[in-house]
């Protein structure tokens, strides 16, 4: 049996076909893919060998072999390619000179990403900012904190663009004009979850979208640890917001530990669920991290001096002060500001929106207020 592309009459694949059809291999959740490769060094030499050499050869598993039998020569690459093309995705294998240097030295480093958007030079200075889809309050003012002050320090922000905390990390990103890297659990053709359409957009712009799944890949949970190890790959370190005990974004800081990176975590309300899993890593011995400077210092990162994370350079009115200090992290009700601070509705909204404008403060529906910094 000759390998082929469905469809196609060629004996061989073009080097390009053959990394595709390596890649869907892989996505399968194949395990002899990455071992064909290592054994072979190219595609274009795996494909050229009929089957049962293969299995001779490599003593491939059972499961590798039966893609390779059963599903391989059903698939066309006519559809790929006209999406690559359309959406202007760059592929890189980990051949490739411009394959990241972070991912080469991790377990089982991708056979080949798919990349939309642009991979810079100035990415390797990255941070990982993970968390729970179910972001409380509490967890969405800590994430904007820490993420515009790395932002504002010029260091990429990468997350798995999940709801959440994943979500608010590469907004707050693209906020400050920095750069961001999602990196999916599904191909770059799919937009998960369908409302991030939009910020998949905007991270493409100023950043990149990558996954090491290939095109039309649903976002099955199988799907989820795999990425999660490119996550902290790609990072210096991970910084875990908030977390339950069983979550996805323990198992990137767990990736984290086995890769030699650094491990963050920000200490949670002890009563909160979603807490849970940020404390005990604390207790397991992650860094304990307030703001920025926790990060820098551990990463070996010189702070800019551009920004200070502990004050801001915006100067406030006696008033502006007054309101800004009866606010906390957790959201206060405007009739309950007013009280506190004897000022009348009016002039507590106006205050409010001044806030508001200067980054300070955040408005929640049904009039709620909290600190933003």
């Amino acid at each position: 049996m000759q390998f082929k592309c469905g469809g196609s009459d060629k004996d061989s694949l073009n080097s390009l076909s053959g990394w595709i059809l390596l890649s869907k291999i892989s996505s399968a959740g194949c395990p002899g893919a990455g071992k064909l490769l290592k054994y072979f060094g190219t595609p274009d030499k795996i494909f050229s060998f009929p089957l049962e050499k293969l299995i001779q050869i490599c003593k491939i598993d059972k499961k590798t072999i039966e893609f390779i039998k059963n599903e391989l020569p059903k698939i066309s690459l006519e559809q790929d390619l006209d999406l690559i093309n359309k959406l202007n995705i760059k592929l890189v294998t980990c051949k490739d000179s411009d394959y990241p240097s972070s991912l080469q030295t991790i377990a089982y480093p991708p056979i080949l990403l798919y990349i939309r958007g642009e991979l810079k030079k100035e990415d390797e200075r990255a941070v990982a900012v993970v968390g729970t889809r179910r972001a409380t309050n509490y967890g969405k003012t800590a994430t904007r904190k820490l993420v515009r002050e790395l932002a504002r320090e010029r260091i990429t922000i990468i997350s798995g663009m999940a709801r959440g905390i994943d979500t608010c990390a590469h907004e707050v990103a693209l906020e400050e004009g920095g750069r961001t890297i999602a990196v999916l659990g599904c191909g770059v053709d799919v937009v998960y979850p369908r409302e991030n359409s939009s910020l998949m957009n905007e991270i493409i712009k100023n950043g990149a979208v990558i996954s090491e799944f290939s095109l039309g890949t649903e976002p099955f949970a199988r799907n989820f640890p795999r990425r999660n190890r490119i996550i902290s790959g790609l990072s210096m370190g991970v910084v875990v917001v908030e977390a339950p005990l069983k979550s996805g974004a323990l198992i990137t800081a767990d990736f984290a530990l086995e890769q030699g990176k650094e491990v963050f975590s920000v200490p949670g309300v002890i009563t909160s669920p979603y807490s849970e899993g940020t404390n005990r890593l604390i207790k397991e011995g992650a860094k304990v991290v307030e703001n920025v400077y926790d990060i820098l210092e551990e990463l070996n990162i010189p702070f800019s001096g551009e920004k200070d994370s502990f004050t801001y350079d915006l100067q406030l009115s006696f008033e502006e002060k007054l309101i800004f200090d009866k606010l906390t992290s957790n959201p206060s009700h405007i009739d309950e500001i007013v009280r506190q601070s004897s000022l009348s509705v009016a002039k507590v909204a106006d205050i409010l929106m001044r806030l508001q404008l200067k980054g300070m403060v955040r408005e929640l529906p049904g009039k709620l207020f909290l600190k933003d910094i």
